[in-house]
């Protein structure tokens, strides 16, 4: 079977779309963010489903998707967010592998559930490595989202290849959980009793002011008497409380380093499942169960 390089077409962008693999690592003691896939978990199901290696880049899809052309055959994968995919504009489903020809049309129409979608294509996308990752990031790759008009390098199969896999499903906790599991933070020692157990009983609602980089969250106040601290390392799922004693939540495109107290860590299972919410959606911090794997979510 012969491959060579071929391309789609992004005929609309949808909202905030990008290319991201499992981040740019061992670039941090430079200043620079490892980003990635939001959700991790779904990302490496698209490629898994595709007998891709599971780092492969894919195209992370946010609240709104993209309207995408393709020029010649290959293979696709639609994981995470349920935007209610169609391929020429009929209904296709969540976690299966789909083959596609030149001239086919992938689109999406309501977002039924979750925040971010993942589409695969076989062999990964084909684009920008900078710093040993695919991921874009402002600043370091071109360009840090796609757009309308790009094309995007894919592998191209020269025949069409016959779909062998079957339907995952995803257990809807993924995209529904209310709890967050987090371990306690360097600084969490300084919080009073009170604050200790407000963090833990009280629900927390994701403000308008969140992105790749982090989640504000709508919460009374909870101001430290030492609220600044010597500059230090954060990493995705650091919850920091700033001195006027809001909760920010680092996500995959947040700096290296910070000066706010930082409280809790979320583990990278509630990464994934936080990147999967929205403004709005309210979730309670869960200390206690903070030793389970992501292999409770395939059914």
């Amino acid at each position: 079977m012969e491959f060579m390089d071929s391309n789609i077409l992004i005929l609309s962008a949808g909202m905030r779309s990008s290319i991201q693999d499992l981040g740019r690592k061992g670039k941090r003691c430079y200043g620079v963010p490892i980003s990635g896939a939001m959700d991790k978990f779904s990302a490496i199901l698209a490629n898994n489903l595709l007998n891709n290696k599971e780092g492969l880049p894919v195209m992370e899809i946010t609240l709104v998707g993209p309207k995408i052309y393709f020029e010649d055959y290959t293979l696709i994968a639609i994981t995470g967010a349920n935007m209610s995919p169609m391929l020429n504009g009929e209904s296709i489903e969540m976690n299966f592998m789909y083959s596609v020809k030149s001239g086919d049309i992938l689109s999406f129409g309501k977002l039924i559930c979750g925040s971010r979608s993942y589409l695969g294509v076989k062999g990964g996308f084909q684009t920008e490595r900078i710093l040993n990752s695919f991921s874009q990031f402002e600043g370091i790759t071109k360009h840090r989202l796609i757009k309308k008009g790009d094309r995007l390098r894919i592998l191209n199969i020269d025949t069409e290849l016959e779909v062998t896999s079957s339907k995952i499903k995803v257990k809807n906790t993924h995209f529904k959980n209310d709890k967050i599991e987090v371990t306690k933070g360097p600084e969490y020692n300084r919080l009073s009793k009170n604050q200790r157990e407000y963090l833990f009983s009280e629900k927390f609602e994701i403000d308008a002011l969140n992105n790749r980089m982090g989640y504000q969250l709508k919460s009374k106040r909870m101001p430290l008497k030492e609220s600044e601290i010597i500059t230090s390392a954060i990493i995705p799922g650091t919850v920091q409380l700033t001195p006027s004693g809001k909760l920010i939540i680092m996500m995959r495109d947040c700096p290296t380093t910070g000066g706010y107290p930082r409280i809790l860590q979320l583990t990278d299972l509630a990464i994934n499942q936080l990147a999967q919410k929205k403004t709005g959606d309210v979730f309670k911090f869960d200390l206690e169960s903070s030793f389970k794997f992501l292999n409770r979510l395939i059914k």
